[in-house]
């Protein structure tokens, strides 16, 4: 942008809100370091800002619904000290619908896609200079040459970061927006993650996340053949303490990915697969690439290299033409795998994909009976997972004080479960933030485990 735009941000206030998935996360993380190095300042109520920026999720319809009722209820709300407010909407809804977001939300000012996050700065500038005229400043162009990564960062936690290693995805299943929204599938180089990695680790980060939506194809349009493995044993060199990563399709998860996940001590004991659905004539339907039998027989070759790893997953309820039987599938499914926590949600079609076309008589009530049902079944199998942790010492690293109770602290062990505890004496909050506390676990509840803390943290 021009030394002129800039200048039209410098001293903006700002606030983030942020839908959807871990890489709107990112982008949000993105977003924030570019304002920053604009000369904007970022505040925690948006009421206070100049600027009002959407990062947009549309997975799911109730997402459009939250985006819509909150973007529109900042025409009533109190303007900023300088009487000028802008507000911008990223991210995949910004990019399905373009301009189309103003029948919706009149008061919105700037739309940007999900490739155009550098954009952004110029569009905002435009927007401020002609504001009384409540102009429109949209880009949604795709395929623009480079990553998100190029941008500077600001990020939420110290010790955390998000690595994206790739983006879009060429799956098309039958239910998904994203290949629309986000595009074909497009690799970092190796070189180019790992050295971001080594970065972040001098840096003070401690656990790394490393992002896609199916990380398990990343390089195959680079290199001609999926290079994860190779890369998870690459980045658990850089130092790294934690190493996470989603989201994995099982059709592409190799055995060499799960040797590698085995083989490099930083790779956490979790694995977030989605199944989606347990019967393999929904995963047809779903264009999944596997069946019910295969995504079995791939969970237990994980078990069999990893046997104490975690595996959590996500399941749709009441796709088109899922019938009793079919849902039986998914609940045995469920119990056969071993979940120890799952997503569960309820289809929601999606304009633009092809399950969005198909005619389902199925009633309302009879779904969402079947989602009660599968929400228990999870709900029992995480309960009966958590005990295995019970009287065990777990290493936590540590995010900061329960939103409930700020007495307690709260953080994730390697298996990605949540768990409380209490500091020790005479150590604050803010120099707990990002150690690894060692917790022996005196509670195990359904959705989190409380213990002890014992000797120094970490």
């Amino acid at each position: 942008m021009t030394a002129a735009e800039n200048q039209v941000l410098v001293g903006k206030t700002y606030n983030i809100k942020t839908f959807g998935c871990q890489m709107n996360m990112h982008d949000s993380e993105r977003v924030s370091g570019l304002l920053d190095s604009c000369g904007c300042i970022e505040v925690a109520d948006p009421n206070d800002a100049d600027i009002v920026v959407y990062m947009t999720c549309c997975v799911r319809e109730n997402a459009d619904q939250r985006l819509y009722g909150q973007a529109s209820a900042m025409v009533s709300a109190p303007k900023p000290p300088s009487g000028k407010r802008v507000i911008a909407i990223g991210g995949c809804i910004a990019q399905r619908d373009g301009e189309r977001i103003r029948q919706h939300i009149p008061n919105v000012n700037v739309v940007f896609g999900t490739s155009a996050l550098a954009s952004l700065p110029g569009l905002l500038s435009a927007a401020f200079e002609d504001h009384e005229k409540n102009p429109l400043e949209v880009d949604t162009v795709e395929g623009r040459p480079g990553f998100s990564t190029d941008l500077p960062s600001h990020r939420a936690e110290r010790y955390h970061a998000w690595v994206p290693i790739m983006s879009g995805c060429n799956n098309f299943c039958t239910y998904c927006i994203v290949p629309y929204v986000r595009g074909r599938e497009r690799s970092r180089t190796m070189e180019s993650i790992v050295a971001e990695c080594q970065l972040l680790v001098a840096d003070g980060v401690r656990e790394i996340c490393l992002l896609g939506q199916n990380v398990n194809s990343y390089g195959r349009n680079i290199y001609g053949e999926p290079r994860f493995a190779e890369l998870l044993r690459e980045v658990g060199q850089t130092g790294i303490e934690r190493i996470r990563f989603t989201s994995s399709n099982p059709k592409d998860l190799s055995d060499e990915t799960i040797a590698a996940m085995a083989e490099t001590p930083a790779v956490m004991p979790h694995l977030h697969l989605a199944v989606q659905s347990g019967s393999t004539r929904i995963l047809k339907a779903m264009n999944r690439s596997y069946t019910r039998e295969e995504y079995l027989a791939l969970v237990d070759r994980l078990r069999t290299a990893i046997p104490d790893l975690a595996l959590t997953t996500d399941i749709i309820v009441g796709f088109p033409g899922e019938t009793e039987e079919d849902f039986e599938q998914t609940l045995s499914l469920v119990s056969e795998a071993g979940f120890s926590a799952a997503y569960t949600f309820i289809y929601s079609p999606r304009p633009g994909t092809p399950a969005a076309k198909i005619y389902d008589p199925t009633p309302h009530e009879v779904i969402q009976e079947r989602f009660d049902r599968l929400a228990d079944q999870v709900a029992n199998q995480a309960h009966e997972a958590n005990q295995e942790d019970l009287d065990h010492v777990v290493g936590v690293l540590v995010e900061g004080p329960s939103k409930r109770d700020p007495q307690v602290m709260v953080g994730h062990s390697e298996k990605n479960r949540t768990v409380h505890f209490q500091l020790p004496e005479g150590m604050s909050a803010e120099d707990a933030i990002g150690k690894i506390a060692h917790v022996r676990v005196k509670q195990a509840r359904t959705w989190y485990l409380r213990g002890d803390v014992e000797g120094a943290l970490s």
